[in-house]
């Protein structure tokens, strides 16, 4: 099993520290959120809290993600990052394929790439990019990103994007991580991604594996490499990690405080160090193997 540090939403200067901490503690990886903007009035609901309600996330610091990827990649050697998630519809292609494979290189392939369709139909119209066939957008965007991040010549006509025979230098592959807990969100994470992100939420997890598992039967790829990232409270003891190993969980994704919470963040950075080094003195220490 592996273990992902999530924060977000805090005071921008912590990041470089935490991730610091986060590394020498034993963590695997540390997941970055991705937030354009917020409007000053909106019909959108967050479809991963009970009452859809958003207004958690006015005036929180929100760092662009590939800015805060090679800061916190600049100061440490073997942290992983994983955003969590890109809304990738809403960005041009071929822009995300450069900005990844750069990260990638200059973070020697620290990078899994976690994907999702923005659930804001505001980042959708402030981006200039229609919200309908976003789902459709999404899959091509995929293919133009893992296609350039190879470095070879590529080429791609379809229904959104119409790219030239082009190449990225310098360009290194990385993982692809689709995040969703709906039929298309699992199909697109079997079929185009090489893993899954859980959301959280009030969705079944076990319900959500479980179909995971019958698309990946189905599609003849139940025996590939495949990366399961989940949040679940069975991830903060031993025994729990050790049932979510058995699912077929390879990564959990731990945080130390309700993210939904309304107002600042008001804990302090020794307090957050003190919570994610408790943590891996008593589940992910025990767990290693």
């Amino acid at each position: 099993m592996r273990f992902t540090y999530a924060e977000a939403m805090t005071d921008p200067s912590f990041y470089l520290p935490l991730a610091k901490a986060a590394e020498e503690a034993g963590y695997t990886s540390m997941s970055v959120a991705d937030s354009l903007v917020y409007p000053k009035e909106s019909d959108s609901v967050y479809p991963y809290t009970a009452d859809g309600n958003r207004e958690f996330l006015e005036d929180k610091p929100f760092i662009e993600t590939f800015t805060l990827i090679a800061a916190m990649g600049a100061v440490t050697t073997r942290l992983r990052f994983t955003p969590f998630v890109l809304k990738l519809p809403v960005r041009p292609p071929v822009l995300v394929a450069k900005q990844a494979t750069s990260i990638a290189c200059l973070t020697g392939g620290r990078l899994g790439l976690g994907v999702g369709l923005s659930p804001w139909r505001e980042d959708f119209e402030v981006m200039g990019v229609p919200w309908e066939r976003r789902g459709r957008r999404m899959d091509e965007a995929i293919d133009i990103v893992r296609g350039l991040s190879g470095g070879e010549y590529f080429e791609y006509h379809g229904e959104h994007f119409d790219v030239p025979a082009i190449k990225i230098c310098p360009a290194r592959p990385f993982p692809i991580l689709v995040g969703g807990h709906s039929e298309a969100a699992l199909r697109r994470a079997v079929v185009r991604g090489d893993g899954w992100m859980h959301a959280g939420g009030g969705d079944d997890l076990d319900d959500l594996l479980a179909r995971l598992d019958r698309i990946r039967e189905a599609e003849g790829k139940a025996g590939d490499p495949f990366e399961v990232h989940v949040i679940s409270m069975d991830a903060y003891t031993p025994d729990g990690v050790r049932r979510l190993e058995d699912r077929g969980v390879t990564d959990v994704i731990v945080g130390f405080r309700m993210p939904y919470a309304k107002g600042p963040d008001t804990e302090p950075l020794d307090k957050k160090i003190e919570h994610l080094e408790r943590f891996a003195e008593t589940v992910i220490a025990k767990t290693a193997s």
